[in-house]
């Protein structure tokens, strides 16, 4: 029984264990990873494929059509393929990132049989009805209207396009590019990407062979590559204009975003760049947190964050504060990233900060599918679980040193991108 008159032994991290999935390769050049943990008869499946290259002529096809998927096709409309979803206690969600794109469906062991047949048919058939078209894109079109009044939406998309120019990761689209949408331009890239050569599948949950054989059957079967998709990216422009400022006269809030292109995951500073960001403005106790929302009163919150893609990655600030000290808020931001390119962090901040770092990863392993998930960051970048090993290395042993020549390398205030919408 447990003594609560004691206090639990500390123990600092030492290594993530990670579970390693099983691998094999259909005969039709799709990927199966599998992981097998867990005691409820639960499986999700994720069929992840590769954008196709961006087309700045028709910016919106690999967001489109990934959106559009489950709307229908040649022998299910929208309303059916929800309808046998639901009735087995699925769940069907697509997702687009600007790397990549998925379909994934949630389902109780005893159910699959039942519900793979529709996700087949949804990868395989798709026909984009001109009806469901139509009701996408004024659905968009009305949801852009609205976003676009919201400050902290518009600054992000200004943000992007600041630093990746005309690419997908710059996307920033009006609404006449909705109106371009047409589904003949559907068609065609659903064909070429939604191709088994292209796409990964990733499970997991309770998996046995029978799970294993059922799948592998529905996808390794009928189920064929017809082209080369092309799945290149052209190389970004980021903009010449360092400070962007768009104006709304009665705004009572500013919203402001900062910073630049950097590093992704890649690269063997990303850990290490990680802790700097941590500390900057990346958990709860940050210094931007303490500055400027504790000790200044200037924002609800405030953070910093790093993002990493398939071609680049970025690190920026973020925050809404009162219209009336924008300029003030600013000025403080400036002030933080400055102290950590002047003055070495204390040990005790940097511990914490590697404490907490570290508790963070070890948490956000709660269960199988957080594995699958830890897998798939690496897996899309060219990495393999070695990764996490380097990285809890390099966060235990990173110096107050290592963060201040960090800093001085990653974080030039004077050369970030500023965006802010609102008022100064």
């Amino acid at each position: 029984m447990l003594d609560r008159t004691f206090t639990p032994e500390f123990k600092a991290i030492d290594r993530i264990n990670l579970i390693t999935p099983g691998h094999i390769k259909l005969d039709n050049d799709c990927n199966l990873f599998w992981f097998n943990s867990g005691e409820q008869e639960l499986v999700r499946i994720e069929m992840v494929f590769t954008n196709l290259r961006f087309n700045p002529e028709k910016p919106l096809l690999n967001v489109a059509v990934n959106t559009m998927l489950n709307d229908g096709t040649n022998s299910l409309t929208a309303a059916q393929i929800a309808d046998k979803v639901d009735y087995y206690g699925a769940f069907l969600q697509v997702d687009y990132g600007f790397d990549h794109s998925q379909v994934t469906l949630y389902c109780l062991n005893k159910h699959l049989k039942n519900t793979l047949p529709v996700i087949k048919d949804v990868i395989t058939d798709s026909i984009f009805p001109e009806k469901e078209l139509a009701t996408f894109i004024r659905n968009q079109q009305q949801k852009l209207q609205v976003s676009l009044q919201k400050n902290d939406f518009v600054a992000r998309r200004t943000f992007n396009k600041a630093v990746f120019g005309n690419t997908m990761y710059g996307l920033s689209p009006d609404a006449a590019d909705y109106a371009k949408i047409e589904r003949a331009d559907l068609l065609q890239h659903f064909k070429q990407m939604y191709q088994p050569g292209n796409c990964t599948l990733i499970v997991a949950g309770k998996i046995d062979d029978d799970i294993l054989k059922l799948i592998t059957h529905s996808f390794g079967k009928d189920w064929n590559n017809t082209d080369v998709p092309d799945i290149s990216q052209p190389a970004f422009t980021p903009s010449a204009q360092l400070y962007n400022y768009v104006e709304k006269p009665g705004a009572l809030q500013s919203a402001i975003r900062l910073g630049t292109a950097t590093i992704n995951r890649t690269h063997p500073d990303f850990p290490a760049l990680q802790v700097v960001n941590t500390i900057l403005g990346g958990y709860f106790g940050s210094r931007l947190m303490a500055n400027i929302r504790e000790d200044k009163g200037y924002t609800y919150g405030i953070g910093s964050g790093m993002s990493s893609m398939l071609y680049s990655g970025a690190l920026f600030i973020a925050t809404e504060v009162g219209a009336d000290v924008t300029g003030a808020a600013m000025k403080e931001i400036e002030k933080e990233v400055n102290i950590l390119k002047t003055e070495l962090i204390s040990a005790d901040e940097l511990s914490l900060v590697k404490n907490y770092m570290l508790g963070s990863l070890l948490g956000s392993l709660e269960n199988v599918l957080s594995h699958a998930d830890k897998f798939k960051n690496v897996y899309f970048s060219g990495l393999d679980f070695d990764y996490y090993d380097r990285y809890t290395e390099i966060i235990r042993s990173i110096t107050a040193q290592d963060v201040l020549r960090l800093s001085n390398e990653y974080l030039t205030f004077d050369q970030f991108y500023k965006v802010i919408v609102g008022k100064v």
